[in-house]
């Protein structure tokens, strides 16, 4: 199954194929929208999707800052979107990936047969040559029909096990896997046991993926592996299999660019929706600073 498509594939299937829906998720912690961006310039065709409402549902901060939206409220977003059952979908953002990850990790969960990041985002496509279009674009409704339960999902106390007894990734950037700052959230720090994988380690320099032979042995320092050690079963819609490792970030979002990384370097792996946003506001779980790994 695919993970990527690069610019000049996308391309020419959106000139030879009819069912291929294209959306732009351009998003960024702390904002603005990007649907100004997109109505700027944006790969023609694409509709615009907003990660913060349409992508995420809201409520009691103990569910974090975006926990999963309802499956109903995701299946008539995603008609709108234009998405019919046997549609090849692209995402894409303008930051590597790490926000429209969210978008393909959510459609392949809900039961889409093939959802692919453009790799290297929207630079790669301006890099290419190839054309932009201003404007909205409406799409023509679709008939999708979604349903939870193809990936691996953790729950909170799936992931305090895990954390204890497998291998659980912290996605977020390094200084606030230590403790050191914690610009959203209320507590500092990080899951107990977790072990520090910042996203961005996961990308060149051009915002393309690493390879996967790079990737593979990035995970595999970090202690993931095919054999034992991993989640299976745990939490909600949990998916079939084993996960080699589950992967949490600050609020569910990033926390996905890594599942895809994991992918793309032959593992499977659970998310943690709720992720840290979600552990921080409650007050019984426990909370450690520092990197015991730290020169390891």
């Amino acid at each position: 199954m695919r993970t990527l498509i690069e610019a000049a594939d996308l391309a020419t299937e959106l000139s030879m194929r009819s069912d291929v829906r294209v959306l732009d998720v351009r998003w960024k912690l702390g904002g603005p929208p990007g649907r100004g961006e997109y109505l700027a310039g944006h790969i023609p065709g694409a509709v615009y999707v907003d990660l913060d409402t349409e992508l995420a549902g809201h409520g009691d901060p103990a569910a974090g800052r975006h926990p999963l939206p309802g499956i109903a409220a995701l299946q008539a977003d995603a008609r709108h979107w234009g998405l019919n059952d046997a549609d090849t979908v692209v995402v894409y953002d303008d930051l590597g990936a790490m926000s429209a990850a969210r978008a393909w990790w959510l459609l392949r969960h809900a039961g889409m047969r093939e959802v692919l990041l453009l790799d290297g985002a929207l630079a790669a496509w301006r890099v290419a040559g190839l054309p932009l279009t201003t404007g909205d674009e409406p799409a023509r409704p679709g008939s999708v029909t979604l349903s939870y339960g193809s990936l691996k999902v953790l729950d909170t106390d799936a992931a305090a096990r895990l954390a204890g007894t497998g291998v659980l990734l912290d996605a977020r950037a390094a200084e606030r896997y230590r403790g050191d700052t914690e610009p959203v959230d209320p507590r500092a720090g990080h899951i107990p046991g977790a072990v520090s994988a910042p996203t961005a380690g996961n990308l060149t320099a051009d915002g393309r993926f690493r390879p996967a032979a790079e990737l593979r042995a990035r995970f595999e320092a970090l202690g993931v592996s095919d054999a034992g050690g991993g989640v299976s079963g745990a939490g909600s819609d949990a998916g079939s299999g084993t996960a080699a490792a589950g992967v949490y970030c600050g609020s569910g979002v990033t926390a996905a660019h890594e599942v895809a990384a994991l992918t793309i370097a032959g593992f499977a792996s659970a998310l943690y929706p709720g992720s840290w946003s979600q552990w921080s506001n409650l007050p019984g779980r426990p909370v450690e600073s520092g990197d015991p790994r730290a020169g390891v």
